[in-house]
């Protein structure tokens, strides 16, 4: 085959001339690298693809006749400084070079061994090359590194504002920023805020409450920008979890979940506003409430967004991927999130785009009043899933209340609440227009270091109780422990197995001890058991001698110190 039928051959199978959006792709020898975003280079490549996110892989290709020989060094050599006019714009860039008989693959020019041996198309290289084994340790350890460095080394003195930086700073890498170790800190800062400014222009016309992420950005004051070994650090830090975002190697966590929850360990026990959920209880949620794809989602209190990102991701993979028509709609018009706090909105902001999403429907409310409510009654929810704010001075009932009476009726709304709030703050005045149909206790240290022991409430909008008994049951133990300055983690992997039998206990509403049937008008919470009343010998014993002493007027404690006295000195036979 001639080169020019390898070509073509090649274009085909690789689908370079497939029609994508945010993305430069395609064959000839026609177009130059100046021409595809690299001033200057006159050279022509065989093949591209070169995605407008930079943090994601580029794939350069090289075509030879079925005559010439892969193993000829100069063709290697050819395609290895195609490769290096790439690089420096994305972290990875794939080389392929073929001849319709051989194939040859690198990812920055180092050749990998165990690929394909025929030509597959351009999805097999990208997974090749985000394909990064996913090490939990690690993004415990880096996250540790970011706060305390911008903590102690930048005086950053705000944990929001640490996590906003962060967080802001990985948004930008995802939308193609170009940052390197020995930049500057004005460089960096520059570099960040100019691709926040210019990736959510688009975003901003939907939705102009996402201008407060890069208002939040350029608030933050750092104290000691001169440290130039403190940025290359940061800056090095950040990429690597930039890197793990686009892995898919992951299974089932969320990189950002664990990301913001071991932020959230250095928040102080005075400020429980905030109480972010964890990533497998968020997950358990969704399976509790039989999230779909054609659901509609609402958190009005949604905090970094830790559900809503959990429900995409459900709901597209059940959608069939996300690269599916679907996958787009429900970024774009199934998940809706309300949030108070202006840092916390800018987290939650971060969160969705860094997630590929940014159209998401998130608004810079207070769910507890009018406008929130009014907002709310107009969106078509289908399943609530919350953790709002359990303290009364964050007005918690009222949020509950508030997201109740406003949903489409027949909602199913999942909250996290702390075991007995409906009970001791007017829960039953809910009941009269809602039914509460399923309390599932929570392990005790669900929350580590919060506190507060916590239960799901499993409500159904607009149907009142009307005396129906509500089904409860305890998850004593969910399998993590905790590991030394790193929380609670699933070492062991136990989680998924208990998760899969309490859905089976929770589906069938039988088979485990735990189960309880409430009746709403006593009980409006798990019930501890009451140990039965047991008597022994000894305490018989105790109870009559304290009568008879009674009836003889003796006082009990100076005849104690008596006998006491006596036992003491009498013990060494008057030797004294």
């Amino acid at each position: 085959m001639t080169e020019d039928q390898v070509r073509l051959q090649a274009d085909s199978i690789l689908g370079l001339s497939d029609k994508a959006s945010e993305v430069k792709q395609g064959t000839g020898q026609i177009t130059t690298f100046n021409q595809l975003g690299f001033p200057g280079v006159n050279d022509k490549p065989d093949g591209w693809y070169l995605p407008d996110n930079k943090t994601m892989p580029a794939i350069i290709a090289e075509f030879k006749s079925s005559e010439q020989d892969l193993g000829n060094d100069c063709w290697v050599q050819e395609l290895k400084k195609n490769v290096d006019i790439v690089h420096p714009q994305y972290d990875k860039c794939i080389g392929i070079l073929y001849n319709h008989d051989d194939i040859r693959v690198f990812i920055n020019n180092v050749e990998l061994d165990s690929v394909s041996t025929k030509l597959e198309h351009k999805s097999y290289y990208l997974k090749l090359a985000t394909n990064t084994p996913i090490d939990k340790m690690r993004i415990y350890t880096l996250t540790q590194r970011i706060n305390n460095t911008l903590h102690f080394e930048f005086g950053v003195k705000n944990l929001y504002s640490r996590m906003v930086f962060t967080a802001c700073s990985l948004v930008a890498l995802r939308e193609g920023a170009w940052i390197a170790p020995g930049m500057d800190y004005s460089n960096f800062h520059n570099s960040v805020l100019n691709q926040l400014n210019k990736s959510l222009q688009k975003h901003v016309k939907r939705n102009l409450k996402l201008s407060i992420l890069t208002e939040q950005f350029s608030a933050i004051k750092m104290n000691y920008p001169d440290n130039q070994s403190a940025i290359d650090d940061f800056i090095g830090w950040v990429k690597e979890i930039s890197e793990l975002l686009n892995s898919d190697n992951w299974a089932g966590e969320d990189v950002m979940a664990i990301f913001f929850n071991e932020f959230n360990r250095y928040k102080p026990k005075t400020d429980q506003g905030q109480v972010f959920t964890p990533d497998h209880i968020t997950g358990f949620i969704t399976r509790l409430v039989e999230l779909n794809e054609d659901d509609c989602v609402l958190d009005a209190a949604c905090g970094s967004g830790a559900f809503l990102v959990k429900a995409m991701n459900v709901m597209i993979e059940k959608s069939g991927g996300v690269n599916t028509a679907k996958a787009a709609e429900i970024k774009k018009k199934q998940l809706f999130g309300i949030e108070k706090d202006e840092e916390i909105f800018a987290l939650a902001a971060a969160n969705m785009l860094i997630h590929k999403d940014g159209k998401t429907n998130l608004e810079q409310l207070d769910s507890r009043y009018a406008e929130a409510s009014a907002w709310i009654q107009e969106q078509p929810i289908t399943k609530v899933l919350m953790n709002p704010p359990y303290e009364r001075k964050y007005g918690c009932m009222k949020i509950v209340g508030n997201v109740l009476n406003h949903v489409p009726r027949g909602t199913i709304c999942a909250f996290i609440l702390p075991d007995k709030k409906l009970e001791k703050d007017g829960g039953k005045s809910l009941l009269k227009k809602h039914r509460l149909d399923k309390i599932i206790k929570l392990p005790e240290n669900t929350f580590f270091g919060v506190g507060v022991t916590t239960s799901i409430f499993l409500f159904t909008a607009g149907e009142p109780q009307d005396g129906r008994e509500i089904f409860a049951c305890n998850i004593e133990e969910d399998g993590l422990v905790t590991v030394k300055n790193q929380g609670r983690q699933d070492v062991h992997n136990r989680w998924r197995t208990l998760e899969d039998e309490w859905m089976r206990i929770i589906h069938r509403q039988a088979g485990h001890g735990s189960i309880q049937w409430l009746d709403p008008a006593e009980h409006l919470s798990w019930q501890a058991p009451i140990p039965p009343f047991e008597i022994t010998e000894e305490d018989f014993i105790k109870v009559v001698m304290d009568y008879e002493l009674f009836k003889r007027g003796v006082n009990e404690k100076a005849l104690a110190e008596q006998l006491g006295e006596q036992a003491l000195y009498g013990a060494f036979g008057g030797e004294f």
